[in-house]
């Protein structure tokens, strides 16, 4: 089976261990691992001798790598996206940051995992992701997002106006700092921190959630995957920010564009002793509470 490993340099060493853990299970499981050209540089010198291709960002990647690692938190696979784009090749997430709801998998179960990865033991996780479109190309061939487009003003900056369009008739125009429309899968990122509803991967919807916004009746809203939504800001700065997923740039108020699903998706490696809810009880702490026991 041929591994593909991803991730971005780390500032804590006390990750080196770990990293060395999954390349010598890996190398135990007889699987042929490819490192990401990114990683590659930071382990130089960092890790004991295992043999490994380098994967440059020219390398095709369908129908060549069976599969790929991230070694990291949840931003980590959400950059990892643009590298796998619309191949369809499955994913699985190593969490070595704090919450980790897309990269599930703890630094204490690296070498079960892997056994359980290299036994095929596990079943994909089909998630949808969002396209960002107009006439500027604003991120250009990686107009895409796993979690979720945002729509914000700047720091520096008073409140936008996002005027909301759904499927061609106006639905609503929010004050306020902004706007994230989310996937189901992005729902438990910015979105929920927002107050927005926590909507289960197979759900088939988008959320609209609004940030600060200045009028109290204004609530998130859950529209069918299907829906095209369509966005003109007004900024007394005459600019304003749009991020894709963690890339970020800045808009002239004149610019226009819409926001749908993506015509392809991500696979999300689930073991076969995890669950949706069992990832969601772990990282939101429920039925933690001293009544229940």
């Amino acid at each position: 089976m041929k591994i593909a490993v991803y991730g971005r340099p780390f500032n804590d060493p006390s990750v080196i261990p770990y990293i060395q853990q999954v390349f010598d299970n890996l190398a135990h499981h007889g699987a042929e691992i490819y490192v990401h050209h990114q990683l590659n540089e930071y382990l130089r010198d960092k890790i004991s001798t295992v043999k490994y291709s380098v994967l440059e960002s020219t390398d095709s990647l369908k129908g060549f790598i069976d599969l790929f690692f991230t070694l990291g938190g949840d931003g980590t696979l959400l950059d990892m996206v643009t590298v796998i784009r619309d191949s369809c090749i499955p994913v699985i997430g190593i969490n070595f940051g704090r919450l980790g709801f897309l990269a599930s998998i703890n630094k204490s179960d690296i070498s079960a995992a892997i056994h359980a990865v290299m036994n095929k033991e596990f079943t994909l996780d089909c998630r949808e992701l969002l396209t960002i479109d107009s006439k500027l190309k604003i991120f250009g061939d990686d107009n895409f997002a796993l979690n979720d487009v945002t729509i914000h003003k700047r720091d520096d900056a008073a409140m936008i106006i996002t005027h909301v369009f759904l499927n061609d008739e106006f639905l609503n125009s929010y004050w306020g700092d902004g706007i994230i429309i989310s996937s189901s899968t992005g729902s438990t990122a910015y979105s929920l921190s927002c107050g927005g509803p926590i909507i289960f991967p197979q759900s088939n919807s988008i959320v609209v959630t609004p940030v600060s916004p200045h009028n109290l009746n204004v609530r998130p809203i859950v529209l069918p995957d299907s829906s095209k939504l369509c966005f003109e800001v007004e900024s007394r700065s005459a600019n304003y920010l749009v991020s894709c997923d963690s890339r970020v740039a800045v808009l002239d108020e004149t610019v226009k564009f819409h926001v749908q699903k993506a015509d392809f998706q991500l696979n999300l490696i689930r073991l076969n002793n995890e669950s949706y809810l069992t990832t969601l009880r772990n990282k939101l702490l429920w039925g933690l509470d001293a009544r229940n026991y």
